[in-house]
């Protein structure tokens, strides 16, 4: 079967005018559900207020018991994490009874960078040489961008030299600015440095694919100390390791410290809804950094031309191997930087520049929906299963928050002065914010949670801090909208409107 579609960026791609107007109609379904729910809560507050404060309840009780339910999952995820924290994955692996040796097992990471410090960069690959696993079996694909300038190609090159005999292969990738056909950002230098990658293997190196991990990190990304050992461990266990990507739980601990209050709750809600998902691991794909089996990186090719390449690299192998993939959940720890910039303000631009840019993966809404089209070896109930995690998925992220929020009132500041005088209009914003006060519960946890997962205090730091850290929860319901839905509109209206947008690189910046 021709599976030309799995190159798909946009409804523009698409040559035949029927199949570009069917994938151009799937790119607007997450804008006009969105906005549609947003619109008609309004005008039905107005035209009918009872019906509508009758959905609201019911929706602030969905909710509700939503929070509950992914309560739980968190603090399973949480705990699962500390025991995989406290176990020796390293002796685990030197006593697996397996058909492979572990020792066989190298690992390819690939460290995609722009206008990145080298501070930055050493502080990475640092991590990766305090690791348990034998550097011997470690190969560094430090990739570089031609547009960043000289400047940053010879600090590359710099770094190179002082870490190259650390590891089995140290390899610097520039990838060439303006190649045809390709989106500039972290897909197309990862892609491009894997095809580098694949002569090297091919031609010199002469390891097997089935032998390969590719963990494909963000610049910043830090590994906990035995992230390749249980990385592996999972892969030698798995009953068919090389069809399924490997997905840790990110925490953003490198600058947690420094960053203000906001940043700290956006990331750290990010880490624990990535908890959550571990433990639903049939909803579960790739998101940031992940490890994917040698074969699937060089067969199936990572993707050069979309912004979202951590998701889209999954939703790819699952449709070339004709739904015959998964994700891994591994409980394991990486590590990133929060949000920071150089003040306040332009902190939170960035933080809503980079919401913005994760929420532009709704961009995965028409391309599993139109794939689902066009593979008819995938069973239907999984296709409708799929395509309503990720509807139902992004939809929350863009009205959730202004539904809890400001749906109780509506009716009220809408219904006219008829129902105003009725017994459920006294009663609505009652009812509700004794629903909402219950559904707290959900945030005391993530506030507890997240003093647990903090790193050591540094030195010179008030003991106060991690009060503040408890404390800032009371900032969740702001940060819900200003950093959750209005980000997420933002980028279901740009493509409803067909306004793609560019990758945008966030800043690192350490104090």
């Amino acid at each position: 079967m021709d599976k030309a579609y799995l190159d798909i960026s946009k409804a523009s791609d698409i040559k035949n005018p029927a199949d570009r107007r069917i994938y151009r109609f799937f790119e607007t379904l997450p804008g006009i559900i969105s906005i549609g729910t947003l619109l008609g809560v309004l005008v039905l507050s107005w035209l009918f207020p009872a019906a509508v404060s009758v959905f609201v309840i019911c929706f602030c009780f969905y909710y509700l018991f939503r929070i509950l339910y992914f309560s739980l999952h968190q603090i399973m995820g949480y705990y699962t994490v500390q025991k995989h924290l406290k176990t020796n994955w390293v002796e685990k692996l030197r006593n697996m009874q397996t058909e492979r040796n572990w020792q066989d097992i190298f690992h390819i990471v690939v460290l995609p960078t722009y206008k990145e410090e080298e501070n930055i960069i050493k502080e990475s690959l640092n991590s990766i040489i305090a690791s348990d696993y034998p550097k011997e079996k470690i190969i560094i694909v430090l990739a570089v961008e031609q547009r960043a300038g000289k400047e940053f190609e010879n600090t590359a090159r710099k770094v190179e030299n002082e870490y190259a005999d650390k590891f089995y292969k140290f390899l610097t990738v520039v990838h060439p600015d303006n190649i045809v056909g390709e989106l500039a950002g972290k897909g197309s230098n990862a892609s491009y440095a894997g095809k580098i990658v694949k002569e090297k293997l091919e031609n010199e190196w002469k390891i097997p694919y089935k032998n390969i991990l590719v963990s494909s990190f963000d610049i910043d990304t830090k590994v906990y100390p035995q992230y390749f050992a249980c990385l592996t461990w999972y892969y030698l266990t798995e009953k068919n390791p090389t069809r399924a990507s490997y997905q840790p739980i990110p925490v953003y601990n490198n600058n947690i410290w420094n960053a203000p209050s906001f940043s700290r709750i956006v990331s750290t809600s990010n880490t624990f809804w990535q908890m959550i998902q571990q433990e639903r691991a049939e909803k579960l794909t790739t998101y940031s950094s992940h490890a994917i089996p040698g074969e699937v990186f060089f067969e199936v090719g990572y993707p050069n031309n979309i912004v979202s390449d951590d998701s889209r690299i999954f939703w790819r192998a699952y449709l070339y191997y004709d739904g015959n993939y998964r994700v891994v959940p591994i409980y394991y720890l990486v590590s990133m930087d929060a949000v920071m910039a150089k003040n306040f303000w332009q902190t939170a631009v960035n933080q809503y520049k980079q919401q913005k840019r994760w929420a532009w993966g709704c961009v995965e809404i028409p391309y599993i929906m139109f794939g689902f089209l066009k593979n008819r070896k995938i069973p239907l109930w999984t296709k409708i299963s799929h395509t309503y995690t990720a509807l139902d998925g992004y939809w929350s992220w863009a009205t959730a928050a202004l539904l809890l929020f400001v749906l109780g009132w509506l009716p009220i500041l809408l219904g006219g002065e008829k129902f105003n005088f009725t017994v459920l209009s006294f009663n609505l914003p009652i009812f509700t914010s004794r629903i909402m006060t219950v559904s707290m519960v959900g945030m005391f946890i993530s506030a507890i949670l997240s003093t647990m997962l903090l790193p050591p205090l540094p030195k010179g730091k008030s003991p106060f801090k991690k009060v503040s850290v408890f404390v800032q929860w009371i900032l969740l319901p702001v940060t819900l909208i200003i950093f959750g839905a209005l980000p997420a509109l933002d980028a279901q209206i740009h493509l409803l409107a067909g306004r793609y947008i560019g990758f945008w690189v966030t800043e690192k910046v350490r104090k």
